[in-house]
């Protein structure tokens, strides 16, 4: 009746989760004691052969039974030996199943999840909502236009424009001027000096030459006179 009860709500599935799990634990159980019975079975070996070496010669007979009895216990460990390979490699195989029975049913998992996922999506309808997307956003830049369109440029006279522009180029001339100390150009005309009251600085440079080479002749003179 208990039986019933877990397969029915579930029991079975659990044991044979279990199943791989409880034949490892058993399996490894069995391989600790093997590997016990090949320790004690090297020692009984070690022991009988110690008996044959130290009778070899004294008693003969001692000897040769030490022997037979090492004899057998050296073929109850092969048998050992190899009962201990085989549980390894079942041990081993019974993990490596395990694992792909496990991956096997992630995959199958990870299958069924993505399926659910893509339930409800296909090329089709992805391609529709992209083409959806593009036509709002191309109707939003319409609507955008439209609402800002004339209202910038309505009432605008390119007449008064113009004569802001001018007066704003007016004004940076003049910052500019007040900052560098410069005159405009009708000033600068003005004040150019006159042409029968000073002398140009071409012609300075020129009377300075020649007062200098006079000089320069008169000290020439008195030198030779004395």
């Amino acid at each position: 009746m208990s039986g019933w009860g877990m397969g029915w709500f579930g029991g079975g599935g659990a044991k044979k989760t279990e199943a791989p799990k409880n034949a490892i634990l058993q399996l490894r159980s069995t391989l600790e004691m093997l590997s016990k019975r090949e320790k004690h079975l090297q020692n009984q070996m070690d022991e009988q052969d110690a008996i044959a070496r130290k009778n070899v010669s004294a008693n003969k007979n001692v000897a040769k039974g030490a022997l037979r009895r090492k004899k057998q216990f050296e073929h109850a460990l092969e048998q050992t030996s190899s009962q201990m390979m085989t549980v390894e490699r079942e041990i081993s195989s019974i993990e490596t199943a395990n694992i792909n029975k496990e991956t096997f049913v992630a995959m199958q998992n990870a299958g069924k999840a993505m399926k659910r996922i893509h339930g409800d999506l296909n090329i089709d309808k992805v391609d529709q909502t992209m083409e959806s997307l593009r036509e709002q956003h191309a109707i939003g830049e319409e609507i955008s236009e439209a609402l800002t369109q004339g209202s910038v440029t309505q009432g605008l006279d390119e007449d008064e424009l113009d004569e802001e522009l001018a007066e704003l180029q007016q004004e940076q001339l003049d910052e500019k001027m007040l900052k560098t100390g410069t005159v405009p150009v009708g000033d600068q005309v003005h004040r150019l000096p006159a042409v029968g009251n000073s002398k140009l600085p071409g012609q300075a440079q020129a009377t300075e030459e020649e007062d200098d080479e006079e000089a320069e002749l008169r000290k020439l003179q008195a030198e030779m006179a004395m």
